[in-house]
């Protein structure tokens, strides 16, 4: 039992291939055995820090089980989904935390039903936009269910504005525009410690010695990557700072700032420089303090230019207020 109240279980190689329940049926032996999935009910089971309802989910060697002491936030729906701008060739919105872009290969074999209880934005968009469509234009007997296709991701758990190509035609000029990285792009990252204005440059690899993504010393190696960094606010040794790409590569925004000394808040992945002990994190951030706030791109047909802007969201305006 950690500090917290949580239990904390790192999957063995003899307990892999196991349901998930009979796991958490074993962990609490003088329990009834419906309180495991009360606990699956009541949102109180991640996997990875993932939050998992899927009680018959088989278990892998090396996952982490983390039982918590108080429910958690359900995932969020369609409902959470804020359309910024839509036309017949892309859609802008806003994806937020908690759902993740869209479904990964590992996943194709999960049942329906799990499948709906954790739904990509990719698999809940084109219903958004089905009923905006049937609202506009009155009753219709069978919306039709529009195509999206995704162009870029987001990180899980971070939010903000997305673009989603809804044709063959739009999807070619929106990834050759983030290839050519002349796409606008701007977060809002909370990290810990007091930072500069400055502009961080480095080489990102797959594996930088330790497993992790991370920068290395080889351009040859890695993916050169370039953030522009501005502090917005600096707040009781913490720091709310634009971060400005100049580049797009996984994680890049994380990776940079946590080499930096400045890691993200709430982020359990990228905690500092490799061969060197991880920095704590004591903000207690709700989640991934990180948030796509700016998006501009050319129109793939019209050739426009288009800029969306996104502010900060509920829970990471009330955490900067509690850390103020």
């Amino acid at each position: 039992m950690r500090r917290d109240g949580s239990q904390v279980v790192h999957v063995r190689e003899s307990d892999a291939g196991q349901l998930l329940v009979a796991l958490l049926r074993r962990l609490q032996p003088d329990a009834p055995a419906s309180e495991a999935a009360q606990l699956l009910r009541d949102h109180r089971v991640q996997i990875d820090g993932n939050l998992c309802e899927e009680g018959r989910r088989r278990l892998k060697t090396g996952e982490v089980v983390k039982i918590l002491p108080h429910a958690i936030a359900a995932p969020p729906t369609a409902d959470d989904i804020h359309v910024h701008f839509a036309d017949e060739q892309l859609v802008v919105v806003e994806k937020p935390s908690g759902m993740t872009t869209m479904r990964h290969a590992d996943e194709a074999n999960w049942s329906a039903r799990r499948q709906r209880r954790e739904s990509t934005l990719a698999d809940v968009l084109p219903d958004v936009l089905a009923k905006s469509a049937s609202s506009s234009r009155g009753k219709q007997r069978r919306p039709i269910r529009p195509r999206v296709i995704p162009v870029h991701r987001l990180d899980r758990d971070t939010s903000g504005l997305m673009v989603f190509a809804r044709t063959a035609t739009a999807e070619r000029s929106l990834v050759e525009q983030f290839r050519e990285h002349s796409i606008d792009r701007a977060y809002l990252a909370i990290v810990s410690g007091e930072i500069t204005a400055q502009t961080i440059e480095s080489f990102l690899a797959r594996d930088r010695g330790d497993g992790k993504r991370g920068s290395v010393a080889d351009p040859s190696a890695g993916q050169h990557a370039v953030t522009h960094l501005r502090p917005v606010e600096v707040v009781n040794g913490f720091t709310l700072v634009e971060c400005r790409l100049e580049t797009g590569r996984t994680h890049q925004i994380r990776i940079q700032l946590s080499e930096a000394g400045h890691s993200v808040c709430g982020d359990k992945e990228y905690r500092g420089p490799l061969g060197q002990k991880p920095l704590l994190d004591r903000s207690r951030a709700p989640r991934l303090a990180l948030h796509a706030a700016e998006l501009g791109f050319q129109h793939p047909l019209t050739g426009e230019s288009l800029h969306f802007e996104s502010r900060l969201p509920r829970d990471l305006n009330d955490f900067l207020r509690r850390l103020r």
